[in-house]
C-alpha cells in the first residue's frame, strides 16, 4: 500500500460508515448511538484508482486520560501519528460544534496533510454546515454521503491534491485473491471456507479468535502477546465492541489475532449494539482456525463459558483454554488440579484439550499458550491414511464389536478420513440409522487415543453402501 489514511472526528459524524465505504465491506459496527467505535481498526481500502490503508478511530472527546473516553482518545492520537493523511470528518447536517474546533487545532498541529470531509451532505440544511466548515481553517470541505456513496470522486481528487500525484500513486499494488481472503475473516461471503484446506500449511497466516465473557481479559491478553497497547483495555466490562484484527509474527509464524466483544448470556442482552457486537464475535469464531477461550481463573467454568465452548466445538473450530488472571490465585497447585478435573469432565467432546494458566498482566505463561495453539492447530489439520485406519478398525471390532439391534448384529465394514479442519471420518456400516450414539462416541474416543488427536472435535459420518441388486428388483416390478 502506498500510504495510510486516518479517519478522525468527534463521535457520531459517520467515521465508521466512511470506513466501510472505502474498504467495500461492512466491517465496522455502525449505529446511531454515539461512540460505537472504541478501538482503532486498520484495513486495505480503495478509492477508484487509489490504494491505501485506512484507519477507523474512536470519536475524539475531551476527557481525562484515566477515563474510558480518555483512553479512546489516546488510541486516536496513535492513529494520527501513524497516518500519512488525515480525513477530518464533520457532520454537515448538524454543523460545527465546539469539539470540532478543538480537535481541528490538534490535527493542524500534527503537521499531517488534511482533507476536510463534510459527511451527511445529502441531508436538508447541510449547506449551512458546509459553510461553517470553512471556519476550521483546514481548507475546502469535501461534501460526501458515506452512507449513499455520494461525493467519492471529489474525495479522490482531494486526496491526490493533498498528497501530490507521485505520493498518491507510489507503489500501487493489486491484492491477490489469496491476500484479500486472508485480510479479514468477519464477512462470510468474502472468505474461503477454512474447511476446504486439506493439508497442513504453516506459510499462511493462522487465524486465531480470542473469545470469552466480558472482563475476562481478552484485549489485555492480545496486548501482552504482541507487546504493545494495541487494543483498548481497562477495568470496565464490555469495552470491546468490534471484532478487531491484529497481524502478528510469532517465532517466524504469521498470525492474525481477532479480539472479540465479551459474550454474555442471551437473556441478559437487550441493547441492539450489544447484539451486533456479539454477532460480530460469532462470525469471527466461524471463520477462525484456532479459538482461544479466555476464562477468568477466579470464577472459571460459569455456564456461559461452557456455552461458548460448546458453540466453538459445534462449529468445528480448534479450541484452546487460557485460564487468565493466574497472578490473583492464592493456592495455584490445588486449583490447577481442580481445573484439570473439571475440564475433562465438562468438555468430554474435546478430550485432552490444551488448557494453559496465564497472566496477561504479568506476561506469565504466554509462550506456553502459543505452544498449545501451534500443537492444537497441527492436530486440527492432521490426516491418517486409510490403511492405518482400517487396521485400527479391525482391532476395535475384534475387541468391541457393535451391538445387536432388534436381534440383528450391526456390521462395520470400512473407514476412511474424508476431511481435516477438523478431522472428519466416514464409517461404512450396514444400518447407519440403527447405530447407537454410544458406539459412535466409542469409535471417536478410540480414534482420538489411537492416532494422538487430543483436544479437537472429531466428526464421524455413518454411511451404507448401495445395494447392487436394488435397481434390478425395481426394474422387475
Amino acid at each position: 500500500m502506498s500510504f495510510k489514511v486516518a479517519i478522525i472526528g468527534r463521535p457520531n459524524v459517520g467515521k465508521s460508515t466512511l470506513f466501510n465505504r472505502l474498504v467495500g465491506r461492512k466491517l465496522a459496527l455502525v449505529d446511531d448511538t454515539p461512540g460505537v467505535t472504541r478501538d482503532r481498526r486498520v484495513h486495505a481500502a480503495k478509492l477508484y484508482d487509489l490504494h491505501f490503508d485506512v484507519i477507523d478511530t474512536a470519536g475524539f472527546e475531551d476527557a481525562a486520560a484515566s477515563t474510558l473516553p480518555g483512553r479512546m482518545r489516546a488510541q486516536t492520537e496513535i492513529a494520527i501519528r501513524e497516518a500519512d493523511l488525515i480525513f477530518f470528518t464533520i457532520d454537515a447536517k448538524s454543523g460545527l460544534l465546539p469539539d470540532d474546533r478543538t480537535f481541528a487545532e490538534i490535527v493542524r498541529k500534527s503537521g499531517k496533510p488534511v482533507v476536510l470531509v463534510a459527511n451527511k451532505a445529502e441531508a436538508k440544511g447541510a449547506q449551512g454546515g458546509m459553510l461553517e466548515a470553512w471556519e476550521l481553517g483546514l481548507g475546502e470541505p469535501i461534501p460526501v454521503s458515506a452512507e449513499h456513496g455520494q461525493g467519492m470522486p471529489d474525495l479522490r481528487d482531494a486526496v491526490i491534491e493533498a498528497l501530490g500525484e507521485k505520493r498518491a500513486f507510489d507503489e500501487e499494488e493489486d491484492d491477490t485473491e489469496e491476500e484479500v481472503a486472508a485480510s479479514e475473516v468477519l464477512i462470510g461471503e468474502d472468505i474461503t471456507d477454512p474447511d476446504a484446506e486439506a493439508t497442513y500449511d504453516d506459510t499462511k497466516p493462522m487465524r486465531i479468535a480470542v473469545v470469552g465473557r466480558p472482563n475476562a481479559g481478552k484485549s489485555t491478553l492480545i496486548n501482552a502477546l504482541i507487546g504493545e497497547e494495541r487494543l483498548l483495555t481497562g477495568p470496565e466490562a464490555g469495552i470491546t465492541r468490534d471484532s478487531i484484527s491484529v497481524d502478528w509474527d510469532w517465532r517466524g509464524r504469521r498470525l492474525k489475532l481477532f479480539d472479540t466483544a465479551g459474550m454474555r448470556r442471551k437473556a441478559r442482552i437487550h441493547e441492539k449494539l450489544e447484539v451486533m457486537s456479539v454477532q460480530d464475535g460469532l462470525r469471527a469464531i466461524r471463520f477462525a482456525e484456532i479459538v482461544i477461550i479466555v476464562l477468568d481463573a477466579t470464577i472459571p467454568f460459569e455456564k456461559q463459558d461452557l456455552q461458548i465452548a460448546d458453540l466453538i466445538i459445534r462449529e468445528g473450530r480448534a479450541p484452546v483454554i487460557a485460564f487468565n488472571k493466574w497472578d490473583l490465585i492464592d493456592n495455584p497447585q490445588e486449583l490447577l488440579a481442580e481445573l484439570r478435573e473439571k475440564t475433562g469432565r465438562l468438555l468430554p467432546q474435546v478430550r485432552g484439550i490444551q488448557a494453559v494458566t496465564v497472566s496477561a498482566e504479568t506476561g506469565r505463561g504466554l509462550d506456553k499458550l502459543m505452544d498449545a495453539v501451534i500443537k492444537t492447530h497441527k492436530v486440527w489439520n492432521s490426516r491418517v491414511s486409510t490403511g492405518k485406519l482400517n487396521r485400527w478398525l479391525e482391532s476395535i471390532l475384534a475387541h468391541h464389536p457393535p451391538p445387536a439391534v432388534a436381534g440383528r448384529r450391526l456390521k462395520v465394514k470400512y473407514v476412511t478420513q474424508a476431511k481435516t479442519r477438523p478431522p472428519g471420518f466416514v464409517v461404512q456400516c450396514s444400518r447407519p440409522d440403527a447405530m447407537p450414539q454410544s458406539y459412535v462416541r466409542y469409535l471417536s474416543n478410540s480414534l482420538r487415543e489411537a492416532f494422538d488427536m487430543p483436544g479437537v472435535p472429531i466428526r464421524i459420518a455413518l454411511r451404507t453402501s448401495d445395494n447392487p441388486f436394488a435397481g434390478r428388483a425395481n426394474k422387475r416390478k
